[in-house]
């Protein structure tokens, strides 16, 4: 015996009839009734469309018997269209009544109408309208719903606070807010105003609420002027000893740096969007034409495409006055001949212009900021390796030559600590280095500080928590294509007591990897492992001694120069 495919339509078209009855009124078997709205309908399709119905006419409950049925806090049009849904497979969503619809549909367990109407709700998220779909939805347990309303509260914040329904929330749904530490905002002041924001709205109900919501600021990274001006003689949180009490946390933050690793709170840890977004500047790909920057933002874990700059290899990089400022390095297109160009690009416009070229041509150099000055360190300038150094005043515009290191370096790592700048590894002309030598710029001299543990060629450094950390790299310039010339560890650098300590290494090792701080964590960005250029990206935490993935590069890249600058509002 076999069957055989007679009228593919048949079972569409069965409900369509049954849908002509349903208007008509015939062979129905049962009343829904949900206020002032009588539904008449089939107890046989509504249990095959709804499992609510199904429940309801298939055990021995009362209701199965019953003719009649009232539905007890059931919208009367929200009911009929959910019932012409089981006849018909549509529903009819409008931007004024979907919410009720979405009610009705999850207290009827109808699955396919609430993913349409949540889905619906998400096109309409807006500054003005997301916190009441974000409790509308946590009121209704649609958990997808919540959780891209707050992401895009979150991410709008700034509009959101500009708006009623801001002002109208609860206390308690301030307080969600402000605990957020994805809110996409510039700085902590930002918060601080919201808040003010909301409680003058209503400030004799809301003032029994202000210390408590003011412990959700993260006070200790305003300013101390900042706190004078605006909480101190601030008459909403006047005569609030929590308040005296977070006030003096945050002013013994700022007065005690010192003590900074032992009054660690919740308070002190910036927000993932202020600090800044990552930068990964050119470097070398698989096809060597890099010339992308790449913006990290930690508040999404996401990579984007920033801008696009001149094919230059084994240049620096760094951020003067607002602006990325790139130096020297090979020229790509033209037979990989050494510069000694500068070029600034501004953040605001996107847009890039030139500056005076530096006195030396150099490439595999080290640059960093120290005094408001820009310092290019060391390098190759196309015949042989340089001890030069020489710095650049924003001022007046002008390169001038500074007390020479005391020996040659290419691929060095450069970095500032204490207002001293520290040229770390490297190689000259015969071998990769482990000697560190810093500098003062009061005295315009080099000082040679205790060496590595281990010689270090295109090593990558970074400097958090008041000590200076130096990643990876290679230990000899005639095997730097081996991968076992490769370092996976990582060693700290203090200055108080002149000592290098071994810490948590790398997943792998990698020359060339990019290195910056970003907030608390040290960052290293691609790199080379010997065998491939890497989209690998990690971040150290200084306080756990451990290392953590984060969001890959979009390729891979070797050398990237890495820096970071806030780009809140570009983002």
């Amino acid at each position: 015996m076999s069957c055989v495919s007679i009228s593919p339509e048949h079972a569409e078209s069965s409900l369509r009839i049954m849908e002509s009855y349903l208007h008509k009124q015939q062979l129905t078997d049962v009343t829904l009734i949900a206020g002032n709205k009588r539904v008449p309908a089939h107890r046989l399709v509504l249990s095959a469309g709804l499992e609510y119905f199904a429940a309801m006419f298939t055990n021995p409950l009362r209701e199965s018997a019953q003719n009649e049925i009232e539905l007890i806090d059931v919208d009367g049009d929200a009911l009929w269209a959910l019932v012409l849904y089981c006849y018909t497979g549509c529903v009819e969503l409008q931007e004024d009544s979907v919410e009720t619809l979405l009610a009705t549909a999850c207290l009827l367990q109808l699955n396919p109408v609430i993913k349409a109407c949540c889905q619906f709700l998400v096109k309409q998220l807006h500054p003005s309208n997301c916190l009441g779909i974000r409790m509308f939805a946590d009121t209704q347990g649609c958990s997808e719903l919540l959780e891209y309303a707050h992401a895009y509260t979150t991410k709008h914040f700034m509009e959101v606070t500009k708006n009623q329904e801001f002002l109208l929330l609860s206390a308690n749904e301030v307080a969600k807010l402000l605990e957020s530490e994805d809110l996409n905002v510039p700085s902590e002041e930002t918060i601080f105003h919201a808040l003010v924001t909301w409680l003058e709205h209503d400030p004799e109900n809301r003032s029994k609420d202000a210390s408590k919501l003011l412990g959700l600021v993260k006070l200790p990274l305003l300013s101390p002027a900042f706190i004078a001006d605006n909480i101190e003689n601030n008459e909403l949180f006047k005569d609030q000893r929590m308040v005296q009490e977070l006030v003096m946390e945050a002013l013994k933050y700022h007065l005690l740096p010192e003590r900074r690793p032992l009054l660690q709170t919740g308070r002190t840890k910036p927000r993932k969007a202020t600090l800044g977004t990552l930068l990964a500047i050119g470097g070398n790909d698989d096809n060597e034409d890099a010339t992308s920057i790449e913006a990290f933002s930690l508040r999404d874990n996401a990579w984007k495409s920033l801008a696009a700059m001149s094919y230059r290899l084994e240049f620096g990089a760094v951020v003067v006055d607002e602006k990325l400022i790139i130096a020297g390095g090979m020229d790509g297109m033209d037979n990989f001949k050494t510069l000694n160009t500068v070029e600034c690009l501004d953040f605001s416009t996107l847009t890039w212009s030139t500056l005076p070229p530096m006195n030396v041509h150099r490439s595999g150099l080290g640059m960093a900021v120290l005094g408001g000055l820009l310092y290019a360190v060391g390098g190759h300038d196309g015949r042989c390796f340089l001890n030069a150094v020489e710095r650049w005043d924003p001022g007046t515009g002008q390169w001038s030559s500074i007390c020479p290191m005391s020996v040659q370096r290419c691929g060095v790592g450069v970095a500032v600590l204490n207002d001293r700048l520290y040229a770390v590894g490297g190689r000259d002309f015969s071998s990769c280095l482990n000697t560190v030598e810093c500098y003062d710029p009061h005295t315009n001299k080099w000082t040679p500080c205790v060496p590595m543990s281990k010689r270090r060629g295109d090593v990558g450094v970074g400097v958090v928590n008041g000590c200076l950390y130096a990643l990876g790299g290679v230990d000899d310039l005639l095997t730097n294509l081996n991968e076992t010339s490769r370092f996976d560890c990582v060693e700290r650098y203090d200055p108080k007591t002149d000592t290098w300590t071994m810490v948590a290494p790398m997943s792998v090792p990698r020359s060339r990897v990019g290195v910056c701080v970003l907030g608390d964590r040290l960052m290293a960005v691609g790199g080379d492992d010997g065998q491939q250029y890497l989209t690998l990206v990690e971040a150290y935490d200084p306080h756990l001694n451990e290392w953590e993935p984060v969001a890959p590069l979009k390729d891979g890249y070797a050398g990237p120069c890495v820096v970071v600058k806030n780009l809140t509002n570009n983002m």
